[in-house]
């Protein structure tokens, strides 16, 4: 019996092992090896001078990086706020709407994948150039006098980060609110519950996991965008990743890039945790005898 128990469960070990293998090799070596480089000097010709040091994570501290990375967090900030703004209604209405409904809406919701990201940020540009569609439009229709430079500007990288996440908030809020009891609602209405009452008591704290799942899903990669705010924000508007990207390819300053990295890994990992703590269940209150 002790034999079958044994070799039932040395499969479940086996199956784990490729898994564990790749985010070995992809994903831990690299990220210990960075971690190491960023203790390390830059060389004369853009080398690595391995010497311990402490210099790169000082450097942090300069005016000018901490101001690329306040941006960066404001903007990627922005971006989830917008995300679920613009998300939460939408995914509301096809969690209630038909079954048939729903995979047709959640088609519609992801066809933009079907197309390459980096030419999506191309039509983005077309789009909002100064002779752009958009500007002909305004001006056609007499809303502005002349044309507005909307291209390389916070406002445009913001733009092309929310319609490149904005599927990531929708699917996992879907997940969330299609699990909502419909009897909980309809009890609330019975006893005459407003509709705000009914949103900040029940859906919300209901939905609460999938909120959490969509910050993190939208946070996260908006914080390390370059290649939007490269296209569309131009010089103006350099992000964290776009400031990693000069130093490792353009600099050839690998430990200072090293360390840049270390602290927006730090950042993700602030964001996980408090995901983390904000999509656990929400437990009622003990009654009162």
């Amino acid at each position: 019996m002790k034999i079958s128990v044994s070799v039932g469960r040395a499969p479940s070990w086996w199956l784990l092992g490729p898994g564990l293998v790749w985010m070995g090799l992809l994903f831990v070596v690299p990220l210990c090896l960075m971690f190491v480089i960023s203790f390390a000097g830059r060389g004369t010709y853009g080398g690595i001078v391995w010497s311990f040091s402490l210099t790169n994570y000082l450097d942090l501290l300069h005016p000018l990086y901490a101001r690329i990375l306040g941006q960066s967090i404001l903007l990627a900030a922005g971006t989830t706020l917008l995300c679920l703004t613009m998300g939460f209604p939408l995914a509301y209405y096809i969690a209630r709407a038909a079954p048939r409904r729903q995979g047709i809406w959640l088609l519609l919701v992801m066809i933009p994948f079907w197309t390459n990201f980096l030419v999506r940020t191309y039509a983005w540009m077309f789009i909002l150039r100064t002779e752009g569609l958009l500007n002909t439009v305004l001006l056609k229709l007499g809303v502005i006098s002349s044309p507005s430079e909307l291209l390389y500007s916070n406002t445009a990288v913001m733009i092309g980060l929310v319609y490149g996440y904005l599927p990531f908030m929708v699917l996992p809020l879907y997940v969330a609110l299609e699990r909502v009891d419909r009897t909980l609602v309809e009890a609330a209405w019975d006893l005459y519950a407003t509709r705000w009452t009914v949103f900040r008591r029940i859906i919300l704290p209901l939905a609460k996991p999938g909120v959490a799942a969509g910050c993190l899903l939208v946070f996260i990669p908006s914080l390390g965008a370059f290649l939007t705010p490269d296209l569309l924000g131009g010089a103006r508007s350099m992000m964290i990743g776009n400031l990693i990207q000069h130093e490792f390819l353009v600099a050839r300053d690998w430990p200072l890039g090293a360390a840049i990295s270390c602290l927006l890994m730090l950042c993700v990992v602030g964001m996980m945790r408090w995901s983390l703590r904000a999509a656990k269940p929400l437990v009622p209150p003990e009654s009162e005898s």
